[in-house]
C-alpha cells in the first residue's frame, strides 16, 4: 500500500442495504399457539439454513454428530473423501431412530429394531431376509434421506429444503463479514445447553435489540458507547441483522470519572497503563486499536491484519435468521443458538457456547462469558435445566426476563408489542418469519436497496 493510499481498515464498516420495514403486528399468540408453532416448523424451519455441528469434532471418516431441531433429528457424517453429508436420523424400514447419542464413530449405522445397516454415505448395506421383500432387495432400493449440507467457519450447516439456495447466497453480507476471522481454527471454551421454559423467539428477540442493555446489563453499558444513536444497526434482505457497538473506553457518562476494572485489565493486557489515560479516557479505544495492531502478530494473532481498526475493540453482534445470534470480538466468538422444543411452543433449547482464538504465543487465560479458563483445553458439552446452575453472568441476566415475558404473552391483556426505533430489527425479524409462512420465501429477495461494495482485501 502506498503512503498516500487510504487504508480501508481505518474506515468504519459500510452499512448494509436497508429493507423496507412495515408496522408488523406481533401478538402474544405467536409465542404460545400450537397451531402457529406447527405452521412455523412446516413452512419456515424446513426452508432455512441451520448451523448445527462442528467440523473439528468429526475429524475421521465415519465420525458423526447428531443434532435435534424441534421434532427432527439430523445426522452429520464425515465421508471417506473428507466431505460431510447430512441425513435425517431415521431408518427407512419402520421409522426407528438410528442413533440417540450426540456423537460417535461407526463403520455402519445399524438399526436396533431389525438390524438394517446403513453405510456412512447413506446406502443400505444389509437387510435381514432381503429375499422376502415383494418390492425387491431393500439394499437396491432404499437409502437414508439426505439433505443439503455445507460447511462454513468450521461449522456444519444444513437445510431441509431440497431446493435450498447456496449457503453463501443465504447469508448475504454475513458471509463476507465473518470470513474475516479464522473461526474454523478457534477452540471451544464454554458449551452449555439449557432447557428454558419460553418460546425460542423470546430469546432471539432479546438478541435483536440493545434497548434492554442499561436495565438488564448495567455493567456492560459502562464499557460501551452510550446511546442507540451511537450504535450502528444494519439489516439485510436475507433476513439477518448486525449491530456494531463501540467499545474500548468508558461510556460518556463516566468520562473523567473512572474506568471499569475490566477495561483497565484489558489495557494492561495490551501494555497500556490506565494511569496514563486518567482524564483522557476517550483516547483509550484508538490506543487499544493501535497496540493490538502492533502487538497482535507477535502474539500469534496474524489475522488482525484482515480486520478493521474498530473490529479490534468493538462488539460486532449478528442475528442470523432464524435462530442464531453471535457476538464477535477480535479473538472471541460467542455462540448463542435457540432451537424449538419438539412439541411445546412454550419451551426451547438454548445453547450458550464460546469459541476463542488459541495462538501458541499467547499464554494468558481465555476470558469467557462465564469467567476465565485455562487456555488450550476445550470443555465438555453440558446439558442442564433452567436455573440449575449459572450459564455466565450476562446470559443469566438475559434469561432472567424470559419466563416472565412468556407468562405475559399468555395474557389476554397483552395487545401486541409497542416498539422503539432501536427495536426495529425485532419487527423486521417477524416480518421475515411471516414471509416464510406465507410462501413468499425462499423464492426471492424482497424490498432491497443495493448493497455497498466491500473493499478489496
Amino acid at each position: 500500500m502506498s503512503s498516500t493510499a487510504k487504508d480501508w481498515r481505518a474506515e468504519p464498516a459500510p452499512a448494509w442495504e436497508l429493507p423496507k420495514i412495515g408496522n408488523h403486528p406481533i401478538p402474544g399468540h405467536r409465542y404460545t399457539s400450537r397451531e402457529f408453532f406447527a405452521r412455523e416448523f412446516e413452512h419456515m424451519w424446513t426452508k432455512v439454513w441451520l448451523l448445527l455441528g462442528r467440523e473439528s469434532e468429526m475429524p475421521n471418516p465415519g465420525d458423526w454428530q447428531m443434532e435435534e431441531v424441534g421434532p427432527e433429528s439430523i445426522l452429520m457424517v464425515r465421508q471417506e473423501d473428507g466431505n460431510i453429508r447430512a441425513f435425517y436420523n431415521v431408518c427407512q424400514h419402520r421409522g426407528n431412530r438410528l442413533v440417540f447419542e450426540p456423537q460417535g464413530h461407526v463403520r455402519r449405522f445399524i438399526c436396533q429394531y431389525h438390524g438394517w445397516a446403513f453405510m456412512p454415505d447413506g446406502s443400505l448395506n444389509f437387510a435381514q431376509d432381503a429375499e422376502d421383500f415383494p418390492d425387491g432387495n431393500p439394499c437396491d432400493n432404499v437409502r437414508l434421506k439426505e439433505i443439503p449440507c455445507e460447511t462454513f467457519l468450521g461449522f456444519v450447516w444444513v437445510n431441509m429444503d431440497p431446493d435450498a439456495v447456496p449457503l453463501k447466497e443465504y447469508l448475504g453480507p454475513v458471509w463476507d463479514d465473518l470470513s474475516m476471522y479464522p473461526i474454523q481454527d478457534w477452540k471451544r471454551y464454554q458449551a452449555l445447553t439449557v432447557n428454558v421454559p419460553c418460546n425460542w423467539k423470546v430469546i432471539q428477540d432479546n438478541f435483536n435489540e440493545s434497548y434492554h442493555l442499561k436495565k438488564v446489563h448495567p455493567e456492560a453499558s459502562m464499557m460501551i458507547e452510550e446511546g442507540y444513536k451511537e450504535t450502528q444497526f444494519d439489516m439485510c434482505a436475507e433476513g439477518h441483522s448486525r449491530m456494531i457497538m463501540h467499545a474500548g473506553y468508558p461510556a460518556r457518562s463516566l468520562e473523567g470519572k473512572k474506568m471499569t476494572p475490566v477495561l483497565e485489565a484489558m489495557m494492561r493486557e495490551w501494555d497500556l497503563d490506565p494511569d496514563e489515560y486518567r482524564g483522557r479516557e476517550r483516547e483509550v479505544r484508538p490506543a487499544l486499536q493501535k497496540k493490538k495492531r502492533e502487538l497482535g502478530p507477535q502474539r500469534g494473532y496474524h489475522y488482525f491484519e484482515n480486520l478493521r481498526d474498530e473490529q479490534l475493540t468493538d462488539f460486532y453482534h449478528y442475528t442470523i435468521f432464524p435462530n442464531f445470534a453471535v457476538s464477535v470480538t477480535a479473538d472471541g466468538f460467542h455462540f448463542l443458538r435457540q432451537r424449538p422444543h419438539p412439541t411445546d411452543p412454550e419451551r426451547c433449547v438454548f445453547d450458550n457456547w464460546y469459541y476463542a482464538a488459541d495462538p501458541p504465543e499467547d499464554t494468558r487465560p481465555v476470558g469467557t462469558p462465564a469467567g476465565p479458563v485455562e487456555r488450550g483445553t476445550e470443555v465438555e458439552h453440558e446439558v442442564i435445566e433452567y436455573l440449575e446452575k449459572s450459564v455466565g453472568f450476562a446470559i443469566d441476566q438475559d434469561l432472567s426476563i424470559t419466563t416472565g415475558q412468556q407468562l405475559g404473552f399468555r395474557s389476554r391483556g397483552f395487545e401486541g408489542v409497542y416498539l422503539a426505533g432501536q427495536e426495529a430489527r425485532i419487527r423486521r425479524y417477524h416480518e421475515v418469519i411471516d414471509e416464510y409462512l406465507d410462501g413468499v420465501r425462499p423464492h426471492g429477495r424482497l424490498n432491497v436497496r443495493p448493497r455497498p461494495v466491500s473493499p478489496i482485501r
